[in-house]
């Protein structure tokens, strides 16, 4: 079994939705072995959704993803922000907290956007240090999720994969290694995917995310709002031979179907990677 013994194995999980709370609440489906929340929608005091996330807590183990530490800016680290979140963190008591390797702002503005980082030896000492100024602060290592991105920099100096390899390594952090964004970037960017996976180092993968996404054509967008494609399907099979055991979770973020349907991908994940993960 290629599992590398200090990795945590969750199984199989997905992104819990509000549409879903009830259902699972009630059916506790048994093929769900983990949850994983959107930090921000927690971060309020009271009502209905940390209702349903204490009760929810009870019957299945959760990880924490968050969308706006914004790790690749030049603006401060928001410590409000940081302090919600350890709170949070205490409350939830997740097996681990990600958010992504991009910017989403400067001068305190916020595009709203995740937007990709130049491969530069000066971008990674810059998100190594904001990574570790966050990990020092919680006490914790903490996950980075690769971006599906639409343009590159010129001044580009190494690959995504040499980058993601460089950052986790000075910053002694794991990645949640986004299946769909690998597929979204090799083919917006030309790049091979299998030489992706085999420039990335396998004991610090710890999660991965599956999702659809919109193709326009020349330009695939990232948009969690679809089911599955098949070439994303094909990239997981190949991402589970050479990585191994990784809890593994889709990802829908609008047009959310029944429950149901996202039980069946679950399962088509399960399929797919289960072989490669006990051999």
């Amino acid at each position: 079994m290629h599992n590398h013994s200090d990795k945590p194995f969750l199984g199989f999980g997905i992104g819990l939705r509000a549409e879903h709370y009830q259902d699972i609440l009630e059916q506790k489906p048994s093929q769900i072995d983990w949850l994983e929340i959107i930090s921000e929608n927690y971060m309020v005091d009271g009502g209905k959704p940390l209702y349903y996330l204490d009760a929810i807590r009870e019957h299945y183990p959760m990880v924490m993803h968050g969308v706006s530490m914004s790790l690749g800016s030049t603006d401060p680290l928001n410590y409000d922000y940081l302090k919600k979140l350890k709170n949070l963190i205490e409350r939830v008591e997740p097996k681990w907290f990600s958010d992504h390797i991009c910017w989403t702002g400067v001068d305190q503005k916020n595009m709203h956007d995740l937007l990709p980082l130049p491969y530069t030896e000066e971008a990674v000492v810059h998100l190594a240090d904001r990574i570790s100024e966050v990990q020092d602060f919680m006490g914790r290592q903490m996950l980075v999720e690769n971006l599906s991105s639409y343009i590159t920099y010129s001044d580009d100096v190494m690959t995504e994969w040499e980058f993601l390899s460089a950052v986790t390594e000075k910053a002694d952090c794991h990645l949640l290694l986004d299946v769909n964004n690998i597929y979204v970037s090799s083919f917006n960017h030309h790049f091979d995917p299998i030489e992706y996976l085999e420039g990335i180092p396998a004991h610090r993968v710890w999660q991965h995310h599956l999702a659809g996404h919109s193709n326009k054509g020349n330009l695939i967008i990232d948009t969690h709002d679809a089911d599955i494609i098949d070439p994303v399907w094909a990239l997981y099979e190949e991402t589970a031979r050479h990585l191994g055991a990784v809890s593994t979770m889709i990802e829908r973020d609008a047009n959310i179907p029944q429950l149901a349907v996202l039980l069946n991908e679950l399962e088509q994940a399960r399929r797919i990677a289960t072989p490669f993960y006990y051999q």
